[in-house]
Parts: C-alpha cells; sequence; structure tokens
C-alpha cells in the first residue's frame, strides 16, 4: 500500500479546509452502498404500503418475484467493470501509460493532464477510466518527482477520479446501452430501442462533454495548489495494489501452453471478426457489443492465458459487492412495479415539472438518488422507468430522459464514496484526502449538465 511524504511548512487554504464539513459527513454517517440498498428495500415496500392499496403479502410476493429480474443486466454490468479493469492492467496499456506519465512538464500540467486521460478513457468505458486515473496519477507522480515537480499527489488522483464525472456520456452508458439493447427492460416499456446515435451521438451530449472537460479543468486549475501551500508527495518507497503478480514459470508441456500467446490472439482475432460483421450489417451498440469489444482487445493485447487469469482475478475483488447489489435492486423493481407505486411517482412529477423543466428537474433528482443507489445500472433500473413513463406523459423525448438520468447518475459520484473505493484501495488515501477536489468537479459539472437540460427544454 502506497503511502504519501509531506513537503512545505504552509498549510493549504484551498478546498480540503472548504470541505471540511461535507468530509465530516462523508466519513461518519454514509454507510456502505450495500447498506443503502438494503434501507432503500424497506423504504419502497414502506412507500407501497402507505401509498397504494397493495397488502403486506402482495409486496413480499412483487419483491421476492422481482428478485431474478436483473440477471442478465446484472452480469452486463460486473462484465463492463471486470473488463475495463483487466484491460487498463495489461502491459501494453501500462505501458503507453508509463509514456504518458513523462509528457506533462509542469505540476498543473500534470493535474489537467491525468485529468483529460481519465475523461477520455472513462468514455471509452468506465472501468477503463477509474483505473486509468489513479495509474496514470501514480506515474506522473513519480516521473514528476524525477523532474523536481513539487506534485500534490491527493490532487493527482482527485483529478483522475474526476475524469469520471462524464463516463455516462460515453461508449459503455449503461442507460444509453440498455435502451439501445432489444428485449432490455426498457425497450419493453417504451416498445422500441432508443439508438445511441440519439444519446450517446447525440450533438448536444458530444458538445456537453467537451465543455463539461473544459469548465471542470478550469476549476482543477483555480483550486490547485500554489507556490507555499501544503504538498503531499508520493514516497519513494511506495508499492501498489494493483501491481499484478503474474507467475508464468514454464516447466511441463501444460505450462508451455497456459504460457503460449497462440490461443489468447486467436480467440481476439475471432472476437474481433465477430465485430466486424456486425457493424458491417447494420447492427449497433449494445451492453453485449461494448464487452466483447473489450474482451477483444484484452485476448489480443494478453502474452498468455496465464497473464489473463492472473488480471481477472485481480479485477474480480471489486465486482462482488456490485453484484449483491443487483437483487435487491431488481426486488425493489418488482415492488414498484406490482404495487403501481411506478404510476404514483409518475404522477408527482407529470404534476410538478413542465416539458421545459423537465429534464433539469430529472437531472437533479438522479443526482440526489444515486447518493442511495451508487450503480449506474442500479439506478436506471429503479429511476429509469419512472422518469420515461412521466417524460412520455409530458411529450419529452426519451432520449433526453435517459440523458438526464445518465447526467444526475455520474454526476454526484464525486461526493458518493462507493467508486472512490478501487481508486483509493489503488493509491493508498483516504476519501478525506480528495474530496474536496472531487466537490469542486461537482459543482463546476453540474454548471454543464444542468445548462444543458435547460437549453433542451427551452427549444
Amino acid at each position: 500500500m502506497p503511502s504519501a511524504s509531506t513537503s512545505s511548512k504552509k498549510r493549504s487554504s484551498g478546498p480540503s479546509g472548504l470541505m471540511r464539513p461535507v468530509n465530516f459527513v462523508v466519513e461518519r454517517f454514509i454507510p456502505s452502498a450495500l447498506v443503502f440498498a438494503i434501507v432503500l428495500t424497506f423504504i419502497v415496500a414502506f412507500l407501497a404500503l402507505t401509498l397504494t392499496d397493495t397488502g403486506p403479502v402482495d409486496v413480499v410476493k412483487g419483491w421476492g418475484e422481482g428478485l431474478s429480474g436483473l440477471l442478465e443486466f446484472m452480469t452486463q454490468m460486473a462484465l463492463i467493470l471486470l473488463l475495463g479493469h483487466t484491460l487498463a492492467n495489461t502491459g501494453p496499456v501500462r505501458t503507453l501509460l508509463a509514456s504518458l506519465g513523462g509528457l506533462p512538464k509542469t505540476a498543473l500540467q500534470g493535474y489537467l493532464f491525468v485529468f483529460l486521460v481519465a475523461a477520455i478513457a472513462s468514455l471509452v468505458t468506465w472501468g477503463l477510466g477509474l483505473v486509468v486515473g489513479v495509474l496514470l496519477a501514480v506515474e506522473v507522480a513519480k516521473q514528476g518527482r524525477a523532474k523536481g515537480l513539487n506534485l500534490h499527489f491527493p490532487m493527482l488522483v482527485a483529478a483522475g477520479y474526476s475524469g469520471y464525472v462524464i463516463w455516462h456520456m460515453g461508449y459503455s452508458g449503461s442507460g444509453t446501452l440498455t435502451a439501445a439493447t432489444e428485449g432490455s427492460f426498457i425497450a419493453e416499456q417504451l416498445g422500441q430501442t432508443i439508438p445511441i446515435s440519439e444519446t450517446t451521438f447525440a450533438w448536444w451530449n458530444i458538445l456537453a462533454i467537451v465543455a463539461t472537460i473544459i469548465v471542470v479543468g478550469g476549476g482543477l486549475a483555480l483550486v490547485a495548489p500554489r507556490a507555499g501551500d501544503k504538498i503531499v508527495e508520493l514516497r519513494t518507497d511506495a508499492r501498489f495494489e494493483d501491481d499484478v503478480a503474474i507467475d508464468d514459470e514454464v516447466v511441463t508441456p501444460a505450462d508451455r501452453v497456459d504460457a503460449s500467446r497462440v490461443l489468447t490472439t486467436l480467440v481476439g482475432l475471432a472476437l474481433l471478426s465477430y465485430l466486424v460483421i456486425h457493424y458491417a450489417e447494420g447492427g449497433t451498440a449494445t451492453l453485449d457489443i461494448v464487452n466483447w469489444t473489450f474482451l477483444a482487445l484484452i485476448f489480443l493485447l494478453v502474452r498468455s492465458p496465464l497473464e489473463l487469469i492472473a488480471l481477472v482475478k485481480n479485477a474480480a475483488s471489486n465486482v462482488g459487492e456490485i453484484l449483491l447489489q443487483f437483487p435487491l435492486y431488481a426486488g425493489i423493481m418488482g415492488i414498484m412495479a406490482t404495487s403501481g407505486l411506478i404510476t404514483v411517482f409518475s404522477d408527482f412529477m407529470v404534476e410538478t415539472a413542465g416539458p421545459s423543466t423537465f429534464g433539469v428537474l430529472v437531472f437533479l433528482s438522479a443526482g440526489v438518488v444515486n447518493l442511495f443507489v451508487p450503480s449506474g445500472g442500479g439506478q436506471f433500473a429503479v429511476q429509469g422507468p419512472v422518469m420515461l413513463d412521466a417524460g412520455g406523459r409530458l411529450g419529452v423525448d426519451p432520449a433526453v430522459t435517459i440523458m438526464a438520468i445518465a447526467y444526475g447518475d455520474q454526476w454526484t459520484n464525486m461526493i458518493q464514496p462507493f467508486w472512490a473505493l478501487p481508486v483509493l484501495a489503488i493509491s493508498g488515501l483516504k476519501i478525506r484526502d480528495i474530496l474536496g477536489y472531487t466537490t469542486v468537479t461537482l459543482l463546476a459539472s453540474g454548471l454543464v449538465f444542468a445548462a444543458t437540460m435547460l437549453l433542451l427544454g427551452s427549444g
């Protein structure tokens, strides 16, 4: 586990001090995401009993029958995180990150460069973005120290995590891909799929991505440590939890097969061929196609089955808690569907919002819900049907509703510690070390997301 050393005599008066009350609340009063899922289950059950005519037996029955409702979706979400984490730790990607780590020439360039690369990686896939951000932060810290740069390691890590604030606008967005997938619960509700050309690749979403990167980058530049501020550097003897040990000793004929690149390359080429045929025949991106894209890259980049096994074992430790939560979210969906609670909530949104304000209200509500349901897939399963029903009744484009939920989901990740856990584990930091900076990201990105929804509503 890495640690850091402190230099400079003067303590920074930057965001860490300003956000001390937030740090206090997060560290002392926000329980684990699993506890949130359990508590939310009982809250929804209580609301079903009090706001609808459903009795206790029917609530329990709806919950129990709903538990298995997201098994396919759960596997798809787990694979996105597993494969993104694995891809980030393949030899070629780690080599690329080491090369990139030497590019920044000043401390400010280091912070902004880590943020930009992590943002681009998050647009490719959120699992990749999470890991690339922290691994690049480490490389920049190591190589910057050799150049004599006074780099504040917590801000480097926070900058990497800040790139994650646009993940749901990219290629692996849970909501957008679910809506684009035939037979998904969203497609069944709408009676059609919503292709990613209307969500992820909509002109207004692409402009919002660019604007978010510029505005958040500006915010990070404003709060970056200045001369005389407290600097916490990476220690020279730091070792990192995500370094993967691979036992590639070759003794037997079986070992030679396990250490050979031939088989993994053949599978990678087969997957690549399938993807080319899929898109050549007019196919679109779905949750499965995105996963097979990353799986193809992994098979082509690893040196052997042995390396792949080691990388997957290392990545799997980050997937378990997410898998455990999804049946609970599916049970919540079961209660809401069987009791009619979806209609109750939808009626409230229709009475509260108009077509012009619906998008921004959905965005803000999604940001709040994300504090309690930090999984993008889980949140979309719970909130998506309600908001799409309300939006449809108001005549709002379902693509706008989908992206409003996506914006809110990614937004409050900056102060919800769930997705920061693997980043903190790799870097050896605590949430209080980065929260002041990521709160700046929250405020800056929130301006762009809200403005985008308001502009779409006024149009």
